[in-house]
């Protein structure tokens, strides 16, 4: 008998992972990366839009993103939004396309960087482990009203488990990596 309460919690986990995925490639590296400014809000006719959904943005040297706005009236709006976004590097109107050139990380700054990525590691983690709770309660409450046996409840814990420990192995790996890509000179 397939583990249906892993199953039927299979999309929160990967909601979780991708979460984490996506808050840590915002994390600066030692290279440009779009991800950096891309979620980024700016005023767009009175409605804070994210610069993904205004303009392509490029990577045409290591540490220069390049942002090229599709109406060019926003050039302003997109310098102001990097600016008001507090992110260490400032945006630079160029003709038609903001430059934004980052400065050249510290030790000191990677390790802050560290920091932050173990923070996000945890918070994927005690997302994890609460999913992993409510599973173990679903096949609990399934024993207690005689859809389970005692063997299966025990065989879906080990199972969710194994689960478990299969997903936190991924975040580990995913933090690593970035971990890595921080530390890289």
């Amino acid at each position: 008998m397939a583990n249906q309460y892993i199953a039927k919690n299979q999309e929160d986990v990967d909601k979780a992972i991708d979460h984490f995925k996506s808050e840590i490639s915002s994390l600066r590296t030692g290279r440009a990366n779009p991800a950096l400014v891309e979620n980024v809000f700016v005023e767009c006719y009175g409605v804070k839009t994210p610069i993904k959904q205004l303009a392509s943005i490029s990577v045409p040297e290591p540490r220069v993103l390049r942002i090229e706005p599709w109406d060019k009236s926003l050039l302003k709006e997109i310098e102001k939004g990097i600016s008001a976004a507090n992110m260490g590097f400032q945006g630079v109107i160029d003709g038609n396309i903001v430059r934004v050139t980052l400065p050249q990380m510290t030790e000191e700054n990677r390790k802050d960087l560290i920091k932050i990525l173990k923070e996000k590691l945890e918070a994927a983690r005690v997302a994890v482990r609460s999913i992993r709770e409510r599973i173990k309660e679903d096949i609990m409450e399934a024993e207690k009203n005689k859809e389970l046996r005692e063997d299966d409840r025990f065989e879906f814990i080990k199972e969710l488990d194994r689960e478990i420990e299969m997903w936190n192995r991924n975040l580990e790996d995913i933090g690593e990596a970035k971990e890595k890509e921080v530390m890289t000179v």
